[in-house]
């Protein structure tokens, strides 16, 4: 199964797919799921398929051993001629992110591996911040570090920070978060506790983030599938 720590030297993919309805979000899963099931790609390590809770969307988290690895797939007739138009045809967005890994936190401290799998049954949160280059670093310091009394929260697992590198899809300079939580209870006790209840900790991190991010996505998922190219 694959694990994430910041010892990690290869280059992460988020591939991130909006949609309409749930039935389309079914159908990205489903073809998710084909690719991920055939995938024997060079330099392709592992892929982690989450399908939305919150909104309709998938969310494939994609290690590479290297982005002259994931060039080559992008500029294959598979990908060009099948792949981006199937997911053309039942999304409303796609964003495609590279990322190396900047910070990583569980239970056991800062700098652990973090596990992804589907049968963790974890509830998974993917915030996409948008950052000015010069504050992508000052970010990544707020989202990890600033706030790791985050494993105090009730129902905490795991928490990883990626730092932006290129993207399709995304304009400008970018800082993924990407935390996991026993279920959606938890998580929504947490994201729901009153401002005046936050440690301080917590609430000075919330302040350097709005300080320099100029915009924030999040949405929810459930992970369904994982496959790794050292386990066939």
């Amino acid at each position: 199964m694959p694990t994430v720590s910041v010892q990690d030297k290869h280059l992460t993919v988020l591939n991130l797919f909006t949609t309409d309805a749930p039935e389309k979000q079914d159908s990205l899963v489903q073809e998710m799921t084909k690719i991920v099931n055939a995938a024997a790609y060079e330099g392709w390590m592992s892929s982690t398929v989450h399908a939305g809770v919150d909104s309709p969307g998938t969310a494939n988290f994609i290690q590479w051993r290297s982005g002259e690895d994931l060039e080559k797939r992008y500029a294959g007739e598979e990908f060009k001629h099948r792949t981006l138009p199937v997911f053309g045809e039942i999304t409303t967005s796609i964003r495609l992110l590279q990322n190396e890994i900047a910070y990583t936190l569980t239970g056991d401290g800062p700098d652990t591996e973090v596990t992804i799998c589907p049968n963790r049954g974890n509830h998974t949160v993917i915030a996409v911040y948008q950052v000015e280059q010069a504050n992508q670093d000052e970010l990544i310091d707020a989202l990890g570090p600033g706030q790791a009394g985050i494993v105090d929260a009730p129902g905490f697992r795991g928490h990883v920070v990626l730092k932006g590198l290129r993207a399709r899809g995304l304009e400008g300079s970018f800082v993924v978060s990407y935390s996991q939580w026993e279920n959606k209870q938890a998580y929504d006790a947490h994201r729901d506790l009153p401002e005046e209840k936050w440690p301080e900790g917590r609430r000075k991190a919330a302040a350097r983030i709005d300080a320099v991010a100029t915009g924030v996505d999040v949405n929810t998922y459930d992970v369904v599938l994982t496959r790794s190219a050292d386990s066939e």
